[in-house]
This record gives C-alpha cells, structure tokens and sequence, in this order.
C-alpha cells in the first residue's frame, strides 16, 4: 500500500491519499519507483508533500506543471500548501523567460 502518489516523474510533490502524522514514514507510489519518505509535519488527505527541499523562489511542479513558487524553504517531507508556496497564473507581475507576463 502507499500513502502519497506523486504524478508525473518531474514532480517536486506528491499527494498524500491518507491523513499523515508528524513523523511517519510514508510509501511513495512514483511512476518509476515506490519510494519511502518521513514526514516532517502533519499533512491532511489530498495535500501535498515535498519529494525533495525546494528552496525559496523555487518553482513546485505537480502533474508535470508548475503550480507555484515557493515563499520559504520547505523541507523534504514538508507540508506545500498556501502558507508556504505561491501563484503565478495571471500575475501582470511576473514576466516570463519568453517576455509575456503568465
């Protein structure tokens, strides 16, 4: 059995299919792989977790997109949710590598 799901091989993140405690070590279910991982926080049904650190200003991908930039340092095994990444589609603010703001 696996405990997150993460979607797409260049995913920083997968979705945790089970409410998580603090430190448990979880089963991650990857398109090539199932790997363990410990989380580091407690992370609800349907959120996601790091696969790896993403630093701040980092972008986080899931389903093989970018969903956000991270505003803090995440851990492996962190909690990714609104308090610590945020949007970037349709923001006039930010201007993309070809020049067009997103």
């Amino acid at each position: 059995m696996f405990h997150a799901l993460q979607l797409e091989v260049v995913d920083n993140v997968a979705t945790v299919v089970v409410d998580v405690a603090k430190d448990t070590h979880l089963t991650v279910q990857t398109p090539g792989a199932t790997v363990a991982i410990a989380a580091v926080e407690a992370i609800a049904f349907g959120h996601k977790i790091a696969l790896q650190p993403i630093k701040t200003g980092e972008i986080v991908t899931k389903y093989g997109r970018p969903i956000g930039r991270a505003t803090r340092d995440i851990p492996r095994g962190g909690y990714v949710g609104v308090h610590n990444i945020e949007g970037m589609r349709g923001r006039g603010d930010i201007v993309t590598a070809q020049g067009g703001a997103q």
